[in-house]
């Protein structure tokens, strides 16, 4: 589009621009048509119908009287409020019997050696049984002696799990006596 045509649309636009607000405003403000918004308002007011307009004093002092008796807190604080107490119980506490924790966990083995390979990553544990008849060898994760897992082994304790309870017990490295 040329810039003489843009002219031509631009003053077209404008003057039907100038004839609407012209129509609109005429219509709008006509000498005809004068009744104020006012007087057609008044015409259709009806009072309420109501006994005795006095102010009520006593229903407004007990209003007065009344107090907030809710949570008082700063609304310009973002912190919480502290919970409410709860109610007093009106039934007696009764404390649970004590439960004593499973006595401690007795293994019937000594722990006195274990070997590794060239590596160290797989080790093997001697255990000896109490009357030092039977010597078991276990690595970790076997079970021995039907109850007993090998949780860890280290150069000097073996850890070991009972399998019914989950109780652990821990063996120390037993250096072996003068005899043998």
């Amino acid at each position: 589009m040329t810039r003489r045509t843009q002219f031509i649309v631009l003053g077209v636009l404008l003057a039907v621009l100038a004839a609407a607000a012209f129509n609109f405003y005429r219509t709008r403000y006509s000498s005809e048509d004068v009744t104020p918004q006012a007087l057609s308002l008044d015409a259709r007011f009806t009072p309420l119908n109501v006994d005795n307009p006095a102010l009520r004093l006593d229903i407004l002092k007990r209003f007065l009287a009344l107090e907030y008796k809710g949570v008082h807190r700063s609304i310009f604080s973002a912190t919480l409020p502290p919970p409410p107490a709860p109610p007093p119980s009106k039934q007696p506490v009764i404390a649970a019997p004590a439960v004593l924790p499973p006595p401690p966990l007795t293994v019937d083995a000594k722990y006195f050696g274990y070997v590794s390979d060239m590596g160290g990553s797989h080790r093997r544990a001697f255990f000896a049984t109490a009357n030092n008849e039977d010597v078991i060898i276990a690595s970790e994760g076997d079970t021995f002696m039907g109850r007993f897992r090998i949780v860890r082994l280290t150069n000097t304790s073996a850890d070991l799990e009972e399998v019914s309870t989950g109780r652990r017990a821990t063996l120390t490295l037993e250096e072996p006596g003068p005899n043998g």
